[in-house]
């Protein structure tokens, strides 16, 4: 394979916890591109958090870096080959899109651990045993997402409409999905739903023009669910004066009024706590960690002043629903049947 250059975000090395020889340990993070803040891109942006948290207090050497784009799949292999090669002790991925490349990265390269953030280590080839997976549960906390939407909706005039837009079509997008239209449809068994997917996760214009659709067509609240370019939704959404909900990591600072709460996927809390593992010597691999409401793995974030005390109160007893294992929240999505 032809070396693909990787940018590297940063590479500190800390004092502290030691490897083999008193070299400190060494912790890598592959990321989809270098735009990491939390206004290009919520969805890295918290996993890179993650990172710089457990550099300052794991005292670890940290490296983020992120392909030079070649438009294949493969421009993610020569970031996870390089920082194998160079013995890092925990190399973390990203997501769907990097899956081929960490598998090839694990099976060539078995003593070195890998951890997936957001993917389960079934989704990669062979399932290696040097890697674990990690799964956000993000349907729970967007069911209860969706039964304010909904909620929300219904205090104004007909049509009440709410609706999704996704990025591209993957299980962790449809889960978000699923869950927000489960919780709507709780809310409200007649509440119409709307869903799109922009194909993108960075082109913010995308999702602003199906935001848009949206709005043209009834809907009084819009879930981001893509990422960077999910901004344009919400965006849109502030633009048109109706209400946004955010997804990954708290999103509130774009409308402190029209952002009603944010999905948030702790992928900080995922990066640390392994990173926390390997500095004291409790990392396992070859199989999956879960984050759910129960564990504060995933949640919602802060509420929207129009949230009224009440319908805070509803959501607190229907986390506990979900928690208890009374409210079982899909994490697939179902046909549409209406326009």
């Amino acid at each position: 394979m032809a070396a693909v250059a990787a940018a590297a975000i940063f590479a500190v090395a800390g004092a502290g916890a030691a490897a083999g020889g008193n070299r400190p340990l060494r912790v890598g993070l592959v990321l989809e591109q270098t735009l990491v803040g939390r206004g290009t891109d919520p969805f890295q942006y918290g996993a890179f958090r993650g990172l710089v948290r457990a550099r300052r207090h794991l005292h670890i050497q940290a490296k983020a870096v992120a392909p030079s784009p070649t438009g294949t799949s493969d421009e993610f292999v020569a970031p996870f080959y390089d920082l194998a090669r160079k013995q890092y002790d925990l190399v973390f991925g990203i997501g769907f899109l990097e899956l081929g490349a960490m598998a090839r990265a694990a099976h060539k390269f078995p003593h070195t651990r890998f951890a997936l953030l957001d993917a389960p280590r079934e989704a990669v080839s062979g399932h290696p045993a040097n890697l674990e997976g990690t799964v956000f549960h993000t349907e729970q906390p967007a069911y209860l997402a969706g039964y304010l939407a909904a909620r929300i909706a219904d205090q104004g005039p007909k049509p009440h409409v709410v609706s999704s837009v996704g990025g591209i079509k993957l299980p962790t997008v449809d889960a978000y999905i699923a869950g927000f239209e489960a919780g709507a449809k709780a809310a409200d068994p007649k509440i119409k739903l709307l869903r799109a997917y922009s194909n993108s996760f960075t082109v913010a214009r995308f999702c602003a023009n199906d935001a848009s659709e949206q709005i043209d067509r009834g809907s009084k609240v819009v879930f981001n669910v893509a990422g960077g370019c999910g901004l344009g939704a919400l965006d849109m959404a502030k633009r048109r004066g109706v209400y946004g909900i955010g997804v990954d990591i708290d999103q509130s600072y774009i409308s402190h009024r029209l952002i009603l709460t944010s999905v948030i996927k702790n992928l900080d809390v995922a990066v640390y706590d392994l990173a926390n593992r390997l500095v004291h010597g409790r990392l396992r691999t070859g199989g999956n960690l879960s984050f759910t409401l129960r564990n504060h793995g995933v949640g919602l974030g802060r509420f929207s002043p129009v949230v009224s005390p009440s319908l805070r109160r509803k959501l607190v007893s229907l986390a506990r629903q979900i928690k208890q294992g009374k409210i079982v929240v899909p994490a697939t999505v179902s046909p549409l049947h209406q326009r």
